[in-house]
């Protein structure tokens, strides 16, 4: 197979977009956008530093964890998570962001694609808190794109469909892998004490 090297040998390949589909970026949150936002659970955060290193993280929180302050801007809050900071680090050095949301049940997925910056300022924080606490920090979020991308990555995956679960048990659980991984000694952590850890640590 021959390496595609150039947006000519690319388009070959490929229709033209329809003109709804160039249309569709509206570049700021509507009230689909934000009805989108406060429904969704879930949403994945990608970034790259300046090394050319890429890294896509998953946040979730209740539905509406994200919060819209305008339609311009979007307030995700940073909670607990394995502090190795990836996301956080490649914002400090390359401030674009694309973000992700997703529905349970919903095949459509929201894409935002924007700036970034952290902050500690209260009134974002306090924006954000849940269960009397607030989080260390949020991520702001300046939108410049925003639209509904089809379904039919997910209708192709049945990722919401019950056939398509899959049994927890067909793989061995984190903590066997992270052992396996990183050669440790001793037993490995059981996925239930995990779980129980996790939970303490959730906010």
């Amino acid at each position: 197979m021959s390496k595609i090297t150039s947006l000519e040998q690319l388009r070959q390949l490929y229709d033209a977009p329809t003109e709804r589909v160039v249309r569709k970026d509206i570049g700021h949150i509507d009230v689909h956008c934000r009805h989108f936002i406060e429904l969704s659970p879930f949403v994945t955060l990608s970034t790259h530093n300046s090394q050319k290193q890429s890294d896509c993280s998953p946040r979730g929180g209740q539905p509406g964890f994200v919060r819209v302050v305008d339609s311009k801007m979007l307030v995700i809050p940073d909670w607990s998570g394995n502090n190795r900071l990836d996301t956080l680090t490649n914002i400090l050095d390359i401030n674009s962001i694309g973000l992700m949301f997703l529905i349970p049940g919903v095949d459509e997925v929201l894409r935002v694609n924007g700036t970034a910056e952290l902050s500690t300022d209260a009134k974002y924080r306090e924006l954000c808190m849940e269960k009397e606490k607030l989080p260390k920090l949020v991520i702001l979020v300046r939108v410049q794109e925003a639209y509904l991308h089809c379904a039919k990555a997910l209708m192709r995956s049945k990722l919401w469909s019950e056939e398509a679960k899959v049994d927890r048990g067909v793989l061995p659980s984190a903590g066997q892998i992270l052992k396996d991984q990183l050669k440790s000694e001793g037993e490995a952590e059981t996925t239930e004490a995990m779980y129980q850890r996790y939970r303490r640590e959730l906010y």
